[in-house]
């Protein structure tokens, strides 16, 4: 026996789905037409511009009013540009510089392009404050450590983006900046009582909802004293009683993706996982990346089911769908997006750039990339100084891996410019620079969040916060080794 249609219909209202490949699949336009309220986009998806643009005019063929999101944080969490890294700096560089006004052009920019190819809903800003050094999923995805400042920034990110009416969704509440796991293999705890969150992680949610934020993305973070024994994306405490009640917010509730292990493992799987977030105050389920339509259908039966079972009440489905619509109505209102200045990103890169000792005489010098993973959520995407180099041969390296003494008679009487991402807390990193420093000459260019250690005997340590195309144009310029 079939579903009910209009439950079917309900439930699919409340999806955000996905596909794989670069164009849209039958099934995955048909579903819009049953009421799915939308597709987020990922790297796989996207080939070039025009390719995107058939893409999202596919979709709407499905439905005009589709919702068609991405994460595009700028920075080191791009799609649009994957496949070469982003033309801007990311939050990090942006919080360095602490200019309001840059902050919201850099977004104004991105929103005009996501909003010239047809994307209408932009997961971005990410708002953590990331006060943990260790925290390997924020990061230099954060304005900073400083919850004032990470407030403005993001305020000032939401007002940009929302100026080319692609809407913004801040991310992840109630701040996932101070943990040491990454909840897309784990549910990381944040054991602080509710006035700690107050004061260290909520001002920038405060901030966006009073700039208008259309959307605020759930994390999939354990707080016990509000959200008990699971993620904050199950918990009413943080969704309703928190974010709606005593931060005002009148928007659109939406899911980290639930196929991470912080949310599946803690339902039991994709689709109980999506009757607990609806059931908590959720509007709009982020399925994740891996979708196809067996799991749609999968997921859509468990929500219809916890509406016959009792699980779900059919008018908080009612209002999770209502809320999706409202989001992408309010896409639909147009707006002419404000001409981009040239080379803007590079330019804000180049002011994020901080220099600690001596960069001269760095002609031709052997640059070393160390290796280094990539989240999930940024992808792996080119970073380094490789690409905007002139008289310069890179080398890669494996920290705890690389014999010091092998890159020495590599680089011969040239300096060493050693370039690479956390080192502070990459195995074998810190050993590797303070050998080579001991007896070379030796420059540092940390390219993802720095930290507070500096190797003792470098010539110098260039931070970028951040590893974008035009953080590492920008570092070759600095170094005086840009072609």
């Amino acid at each position: 026996m079939g579903l009910d249609p209009g439950l079917r219909r309900l439930a699919l209202g409340t999806l955000l789905a996905a596909y794989p490949g670069p164009v849209p699949p039958d099934w995955a336009v048909d579903l819009l037409a049953d009421g799915l309220a939308g597709h987020t986009l990922f790297g796989t998806n996207v080939h070039d511009p025009a390719q995107l643009a058939a893409t999202t005019a596919a979709l709407r063929a499905g439905r005009p009013d589709v919702l068609i999101a991405i994460d595009e944080e700028g920075g080191d969490v791009t799609r649009l540009a994957h496949a070469t890294g982003s033309p801007y700096p990311g939050n990090a560089a942006l919080g360095a510089v602490d200019d309001l006004t840059l902050t919201r052009q850099v977004y104004a920019a991105i929103g005009a392009e996501l909003a010239a190819l047809g994307i209408n809903l932009d997961l971005a800003p990410t708002v953590d404050v990331n006060t943990a050094d260790e925290n390997p999923v924020i990061g230099t995805r954060s304005f900073g450590a400083d919850p004032a400042r990470v407030a403005a920034h993001s305020a000032a990110a939401v007002a940009g983006l929302q100026s080319a009416g692609v809407a913004a969704c801040a991310k992840h509440f109630p701040g996932h900046g101070a943990t040491v796991a990454d909840s897309h293999y784990e549910l990381p705890t944040v054991d602080v009582s509710p006035a700690v969150l107050r004061e260290r992680d909520l001002p920038p949610f405060a901030a966006v909802v009073d700039a208008g934020v259309r959307a605020v993305m759930t994390a999939h973070i354990r707080v016990p004293a509000l959200t008990g024994d699971g993620p904050a994306t199950f918990s009413r405490a943080v969704l309703v009683d928190l974010l709606r009640r005593e931060y005002g917010f009148t928007g659109a509730v939406i899911t980290d993706a639930l196929e991470m292990k912080g949310a599946a493992l803690a339902a039991g799987g994709v689709g109980p996982a999506a009757v607990r977030a609806l059931a908590a105050g959720a509007d709009l389920l982020c399925i994740g990346a891996k979708v196809d339509a067996d799991l749609v259908a999968h997921v859509v039966e468990e929500i219809v089911a916890a509406l016959a079972d009792g699980r779900l009440d059919q008018a908080r489905v009612e209002e999770a769908a209502g809320r999706a619509a409202e989001l992408a109505a309010w896409t639909a209102t147009g707006v002419t997006a404000a001409t981009t200045p040239d080379g803007l990103g590079y330019a804000a890169a180049l002011r994020a750039v901080r220099v600690e000792g001596d960069v001269t005489g760095l002609a031709a010098p052997l640059v070393v990339q160390v290796h280094a993973t990539s989240t999930i959520a940024e992808g792996r995407v080119p970073w380094g100084l490789g690409p905007h180099l002139a008289g310069a041969e890179v080398v890669r390296a494996v920290a705890g891996e690389t014999d010091p003494e092998e890159l020495r008679g590599l680089a011969g009487e040239r300096p060493i410019v050693l370039v690479g991402r956390h080192l502070h807390r990459l195995p074998g990193a810190r050993e590797l620079v303070d050998a080579l420093a001991a007896t070379h000459p030796v420059t540092v260019v940390e390219m993802g969040w720095p930290g507070d250690w500096r190797p003792a005997g470098a010539r110098a340590f260039v931070t970028t916060y951040g590893a974008s195309h035009a953080n590492g144009r920008a570092a070759a310029q600095v170094l005086g080794l840009a072609g």
